[in-house]
């Protein structure tokens, strides 16, 4: 029966609390006189056993374990260059007036303020008399 990984420590708690099931009944049963059953001494034949493995898996922890191997990489050829493309002609230049006229017939900001300030300027002067009148 192969022995699983992680499950010494229980296996031996197990097969320690039947051993001393079967020592108990021997003892209760024959007296402590008597030689031991086969069962029993199966018991620790197989305790002995399984504390040998984990003395065994102690001293193996203990040794240096084995570092894997770096993979080296090989160096990808480098790419050829790719080929130049020839100059796009120039398109024809608008004049930088045209190009702000031509966004759209919605005012600036300042356009808008300079607007205004010249309204309220003009109903001030509307609304005084002259001293002539």
């Amino acid at each position: 029966m192969p022995i699983r990984t992680a499950s010494l420590s229980k296996q031996i708690k197990k097969n320690g609390a039947r051993l001393h099931l079967a020592m108990q009944s021997r003892v209760h049963a024959r007296g402590v006189d008597h030689e031991a059953s086969e069962a029993e001494q199966s018991l620790l034949n197989e305790r002995r056993s399984l504390k040998e493995a984990a003395a065994q898996r102690q001293a193996e922890l203990m040794l240096p374990k084995q570092k894997p191997v770096k993979v080296v990489k090989e160096a990808k050829p480098p790419k050829p260059p790719k080929a130049t493309k020839p100059p796009k002609e120039p398109k024809a230049a608008k004049a930088a007036k045209d190009s702000k006229a031509a966004k759209g017939s919605k005012p600036s900001r300042a356009d808008k303020v300079a607007k205004k300030a010249e309204n309220l300027e003009a109903a001030k002067q509307a609304t005084r008399k002259s001293a002539k009148t």
